[in-house]
């Protein structure tokens, strides 16, 4: 994980200046610049975490058949076409002029639409309500919260988990988007006031990413600097990843402490 993160810290930091268009949009979708606020799909170096995004989504979609579903800052709007192929109907919301247009000009389902709008505005109704990797964002997210309560019978949250994305030590990670990032029990106590019920889960590598983990634990970072190899392992490994390398397990099967991020399933 040492390497792909890094890279992603500096790009969100500013370090890194060229700009990160998606490859390949359909005709007459203007393509998405990279800023770090937001993952993208169709971004090779951003693969890594596209992916660790798209494997919520899918667990959540396999959880949202015939629901009517409103997907929350949904960015790009690749995970509210996630869900419309299960649920009845999907909106999704976002307040970026250019995501908003991207997201309705790229993804067109019968059961799908976008709209341009506050997160803070919607109100419903709906049965299930998303937000994914965006709660570190808001300024008072307990309001946030009960608004989510009065609107669906189902809100899934997730947040990435600080003790794996920010320095040891650090009160967050240097995205300058994050307002506040969380522990497991932080997490928790931030939500509990506001739902009846909370299921915890955490998103932990799986696969391949998991035996670069372990790569990583033996040395692996001091290997391919030193043998000059770092690019052209990285240009075929991170565009490999795939929503598989990635495992959500809950609560009880898991140490939270050492998700990637934290998914919460919360019920009224």
């Amino acid at each position: 994980m040492g390497s792909i993160i890094r890279a992603r810290q500096a790009l969100r930091s500013g370090a890194v200046e060229k700009a990160h268009l998606q490859h390949d949009q359909p005709d007459g979708v203007p393509p998405l610049e990279l800023t770090g606020e937001r993952t993208l799909p169709d971004v090779p170096a951003e693969n890594y975490w596209f992916r660790r995004h798209l494997a919520v989504y899918e667990w959540i979609a396999a959880r949202v058949g015939g629901l009517r579903v409103a997907d929350l800052a949904c960015g790009e709007g690749y995970g509210s076409d996630v869900l419309a192929r299960r649920a009845a109907e999907v909106v999704g919301v976002d307040a970026n002029p250019d995501a908003h247009e991207h997201a309705r000009l790229r993804y067109a389902r019968a059961n799908l639409r976008f709209e341009r709008d506050l997160v803070e505005s919607y109100a419903g109704p709906c049965d299930a309500i998303v937000f994914l990797q965006t709660i570190e964002h808001i300024h008072d997210p307990g309001a946030l919260l009960d608004g989510f309560a009065r609107a669906a019978e189902v809100t899934y949250v997730s947040t990435p988990n600080r003790l794996t994305l920010a320095p040891e030590g650090a009160e967050k990670s240097e995205n300058p988007w994050h307002l506040r990032e969380y522990t497991a029990a932080e997490y928790r106590a931030l939500l509990e006031p506001h739902f009846g019920a909370i299921e915890l889960h955490g998103v932990f590598h799986a696969r391949k990413l998991r035996l670069h983990e372990l790569a990583i634990a033996a040395g692996w970072d001091r290997v391919h600097p030193a043998l000059r190899i770092t690019k052209p392992f990285y240009d075929r490994f991170v565009p490999a990843i795939s929503a598989a390398d990635f495992a959500i397990r809950p609560a009880a099967e898991c140490d939270l402490d050492r998700a990637l991020d934290f998914l919460a399933v919360c019920r009224r």
